[in-house]
């Protein structure tokens, strides 16, 4: 059965689609500046753009991973949640946690450390949130009637992502020191725990839409844990290479690097395997359109990107270009961003009772959003070539290479409209569904 405290997703979700809107804009201001037309320099200038962007990607996706948990904890729990107002009050808390940081990077009040410039004050309030959101799940996990594997490698990936936030906060007057922690927030999240929370999602959704026994399914969940904490905690050795720590890290993180698309590997065969097992026949074609999406282009883009560039001999070039842009962007649209997509696609009817599963504008989102990023991972790959030979080979200066290369931000321009039309698409779905109905809750589950 459905459970009524389920609709407390769907806010989530709404404020996930808001946020994903307002990064898409700040990269377009960053785009268009990187071809010149640098008009709101005054008001937006590249730093804060830069910053804004990237905080509302972790904003937008964190939003869609806790609506995940509260759309999947109950269901695999069992029971309703324990307590639906304080989910709302989280949700409430959340949202001006975004707002205040983005206004605060506007008035140039945010701390100096790339990836976590959030004031601090905001840290303790992100925190708060976090802890509460996690005293949820938690308590309605350990109340239920069953803990199944899905749910505790779901709640394992965001307990884990709530405690790597405290190293970021930890000052340090050394600066090698505060990169060494630094980098275990940010890459332990997005290449360890986090992967950890797409599985959940993952097996939680190809349970729902392959029919596949829940125990063969879970047993893949093993190896993927296995896999990301083996390679993704090693790996953080590849961010250490050049900010003063010994060589050893060199070995460590080359060795483990080349190991982490293993992990997203076992995900792609995962879902490809359990959806060619699979004898159900569930009308969500969308959701599984983005359920396997998610599983091939996290393997391409966090995968085999991320091996290509963060080997020693290769990221010794590489390091703090566009070739890294390259990487991230496809990464985290395949890893996280159509996983989030895919609950939505997959909980949306449920939740409202609209049935709206395979609908041209559906279709079109899907395709349209998936040829814009593989276009604008191509032009940011491009770009980081040029840059790399002309900057760090043939020794150009910084801002004449920057020159030579914009045009390829013309082509990523074009290939981000392709991309945004594709999500302006997926929105109106979402908004066409309505909101979360009683009625609809009541159903059972096909």
């Amino acid at each position: 059965m459905k459970y009524k405290s389920q609709k407390v997703a769907y806010w989530f979700f709404a404020l996930s689609m808001l946020l994903l809107v307002l990064q898409l804009v700040y990269g377009f201001v960053m785009g268009f500046a990187r071809i010149g037309f640098d008009n709101l320099h005054e008001f937006v200038p590249f730093n804060t753009a830069r910053a804004v962007h990237t905080n509302l990607l972790v904003v937008w996706l964190l939003s869609g991973f806790m609506g995940a948990a509260y759309y999947i904890i109950p269901e695999e729990a069992q029971r309703e949640l324990v307590n639906v107002k304080l989910a709302y009050v989280q949700l409430i808390s959340l949202a001006v946690v975004g707002v205040v940081a983005v206004v605060g990077f506007h008035f140039n009040y945010w701390e100096g450390r790339k990836f976590l410039e959030i004031p601090r004050p905001l840290d303790f309030l992100v925190v708060i949130n976090v802890l509460l959101f996690l005293g949820l799940i938690l308590v309605t996990l350990f109340k239920g009637k069953r803990r199944t594997t899905t749910a505790l490698v779901l709640s394992m990936g965001l307990l884990f992502a709530a405690l790597l936030y405290l190293p970021g906060m930890l000052p340090f007057d050394s600066q090698v020191m505060d990169s060494f922690f630094r980098w275990w927030v940010v890459h332990l999240w997005v290449e360890g725990v986090w992967e950890l929370i797409m599985g959940g999602i993952l097996s939680f959704l190809l349970i729902k839409l392959t029919g596949v026994d829940r125990e063969v399914i879970e047993k893949w969940l093993y190896v993927i844990v296995g896999l990301t904490f083996l390679s993704g905690v090693l790996g953080t050795g590849h961010h250490y290479y050049y900010i003063g720590v010994n060589k050893i890290w060199l070995i460590v993180g080359g060795i483990f690097s080349a190991l982490e698309p293993l992990a997203f590997l076992a995900m792609a065969l995962f879902a490809v395997n359990m959806y060619r097992k699979g004898e159900k026949k569930h009308p969500n074609k969308l959701a599984l359109y983005w359920t396997l999406g998610a599983a091939i282009v996290s393997f391409v883009g966090a995968g085999l990107l991320g091996f290509a560039h963060t080997l020693p001999q290769t990221n010794l070039y590489t390091h703090g270009t566009l070739v890294t842009a390259m990487h991230a962007h496809l990464a985290f649209w395949g890893a996280y961003g159509m996983i989030v997509l895919a609950i939505i696609s997959y909980s949306l009817p449920n939740m409202t009772g609209r049935k709206l599963y395979l609908t041209p504008r559906g279709r079109a989102a899907f395709w349209l959003s998936n040829i814009g990023m593989i276009g604008m991972t191509v032009a940011f790959g491009v770009a980081g070539v040029a840059q790399v030979y002309l900057e760090r080979k043939f020794g150009m200066d910084f801002m004449l290479v920057q020159k030579e290369i914009s045009i390829h931000f013309v082509v990523l321009i074009i290939c981000a409209s392709v991309f945004t039309t594709g999500i302006i698409m997926y929105i109106i779905e979402f908004y066409k569904h309505g909101r979360p109905t009683d009625e609809a809750m009541e159903v059972s589950i096909q």
